[in-house]
């Protein structure tokens, strides 16, 4: 398995954005806990027992329990200290599933996926979870995400220093994650994308929450060398040239991708077995433009 996260880096930086608790900065969290509720909402049946993992604030914890379909929510982190008033966390590593087999009805996972070693395997444990006829609800920052960032700081390096390291997280396309789904076993995979654009002043402001929702760099194969302030005020000039609005406040995108899936179950929809069908599809297409 190749490493791309640093997960002790991972998990401080995101309890260090708690200990800031710079609620502002958590908007992201609550799009995505707003967005997975509305997905629940439409779900004709109750779950007994909920996980939402590594959920940072809570939020999609919250936005799920206010539908009306849950009995009782477990939360699961790297620490203790993301419990709220009156909460019990669960204290898990950030790269495992800590949840026995066939233990839960419904696991939510809110903008963590994206920073794990072993994605597969983590859908797979997460799968093996649930009980038969259990939901997966996922909200994955997928590809465009932080794009502008991506190509200032890249462009930004290469011109100052001849070279460039990776300084953005590559993430995953919509249809590898509705590919990884269907390899981890889930029935009935569904997966579409929003995108969101969030406007600032400068890059300095889109860099301030970067670092509040403990989302700065924390690929392995970083560059550890010290960046100067040049480097940034450079990137910021490019950044204002390229993706600034009439009025000078950049745009930053968020392209979110809604992923969910079922732990197969005997009365779910099954595909027609090859050779099943009734009628050739020629036929078929025949008949509608007759």
């Amino acid at each position: 398995m190749e490493i791309l996260f640093d997960e002790q880096l991972v998990k401080a930086r995101r309890e260090r954005a708690l200990a800031n608790a710079d609620r502002k900065a958590a908007f992201l969290l609550e799009i995505a806990g707003s967005e997975m509720a509305d997905r629940l909402a439409v779900v004709e049946r109750l779950f007994e027992t909920a996980v939402e993992l590594h959920g940072g604030i809570g939020a999609a914890a919250r936005d799920a329990m206010a539908t009306g379909k849950i009995g009782s929510m477990r939360r699961v982190e790297t620490s203790p200290a993301f419990a709220g008033s009156g909460e019990t966390i669960e204290a898990g590593p950030w790269e495992d599933v800590p949840l026995e087999p066939e233990s839960v009805n419904l696991v939510l996972s809110p903008l963590a996926l994206h920073l794990v070693n072993d994605t597969p395997g983590t859908l797979i444990r997460i799968r093996r979870a649930l009980k038969p006829d259990g939901l997966f609800l996922a909200a994955i920052p997928g590809a465009g995400t932080l794009g502008e960032l991506r190509d200032v700081l890249l462009s930004a390096e290469a011109e100052l220093t001849g070279g460039a390291s990776p300084r953005v997280v590559p993430f995953a396309d919509v249809r590898d994650v509705g590919a990884l789904l269907q390899r981890a076993g889930f029935a009935l995979p569904v997966v579409d994308i929003e995108t969101y654009t969030v406007r600032y002043d400068s890059l300095f402001g889109l860099m301030r929450d970067l670092r509040a929702m403990g989302m700065t760099n924390p690929l392995a194969g970083r560059s550890r060398v010290p960046v100067t302030r040049a480097f940034f005020v450079r990137a910021a000039e490019l950044y204002a040239e390229r993706y600034s609005d009439p009025d000078g406040r950049i745009r930053a995108t968020f392209s979110i991708i809604y992923a969910s899936g079922w732990a197969p179950h005997e009365s779910q929809q099954q595909p027609l077995k090859p050779g099943s069908a009734k009628m050739r599809l020629a036929d078929a297409l025949r008949k509608e433009t007759e």
